[in-house]
């Protein structure tokens, strides 16, 4: 079952811009999935790109919208995913992060961000970045007065194909200096037969102001990003398979409270972005995107 959530914004038409799936606060888990969409609003009319390019990694992170719903069905678990495009405003960026919205996204010009300016950005953000992070809080902030701090659980995936070169992992687990969930992950899947699991590849999963550094991170919350190869999720099959995977693989971790239980942990991005004298510094850009 999936329902649109209502929040308290005057510039969040239905549907836009949250899509929730209602599960059990006792699953110990939220499910995120911040490009699960490769939607943008009428008005915007598709920023002036070929109907192409929405079909590609720049507009969405092809099929884990399908592995976020299947895994969070499986778990008994909430999610939360986005109902617009990354190509709108990028949810999984600081709110000041020179990405945030794309001019130049893997080669594609971007013509309906190309004089974005404040003022729009500012708009893009209350209507849709805003809304996806309320009700992420929302839900965090509810289980934890229920007494079941969830771990909190990011589905993305990536090309096969970067720049030419070709990416040998099947999937990848993101963190930053909390690795309780993703050490037990990264060794089960290395058990099984044939998949070539990366430990913070093909990205780092520290990365100032994303979904997890603003969620989890800053909230002392178990946390693991997943990344899965696009060729492996882009069918219902493959979903499923994966879906299957993480739901066995994460059911005995998620039932352990004193793993879910919050702990606030070193931090790489915090590590990166201050001076010893605490001055803050600009985050580096990452080549891609997470």
């Amino acid at each position: 079952m999936t329902a649109a959530v209502a929040l308290p914004t005057p510039e969040s038409p239905d549907p836009w811009p949250v899509e929730s799936i209602p599960g059990r606060v006792e699953s110990g888990a939220l499910i995120l999935c911040d490009h699960a969409s490769n939607e943008v609003p009428p008005e915007y009319g598709r920023l002036g790109l070929p109907e192409a390019e929405f079909s590609r990694h720049i507009a969405y992170d092809i099929g884990a919208a399908a592995v976020t719903r299947r895994l969070a069905r499986r778990l008994g678990a909430p999610a939360i995913l986005t109902h617009f495009s990354r190509l709108v405003i990028d949810p999984n960026r600081g709110r000041d992060d020179p990405t945030l919205v794309m001019k130049l996204s893997d080669g594609a010009i971007v013509p309906g961000n190309a004089k974005v300016d404040v003022a729009e950005v500012e708009h893009r953000l209350r209507r849709f970045y805003d809304p996806y992070d309320v009700a992420i809080a929302a839900h965090i902030e509810w289980a934890l007065a229920a007494g079941h701090p969830p771990a909190i659980v990011t589905v993305h995936s990536f090309t096969p194909v970067w720049r030419g070169w070709p990416r040998p992992w099947h999937a990848g687990i993101l963190w930053d200096g909390d690795d309780r969930f993703a050490k037990p992950l990264i060794a089960e899947l290395r058990e099984e037969d044939g998949l070539m699991i990366g430990d913070n590849e093909p990205y780092d999963g520290a990365l100032a102001g994303d979904t997890v550094d603003r969620h989890a991170t800053i909230r002392g919350l178990a946390n693991a990003l997943i990344e899965i190869r696009q060729d492996l999720i882009s069918s219902e099959a493959g979903a499923d398979e994966w879906a299957d995977r993480f739901a066995r693989l994460l059911g005995p971790l998620l039932q352990d409270p004193e793993l879910r239980r919050p702990v606030r942990h070193h931090s790489r991005v915090r590590e990166r972005i201050r001076r010893p004298t605490g001055q803050a510094l600009t985050p580096p850009i990452q080549d891609v995107d997470p």
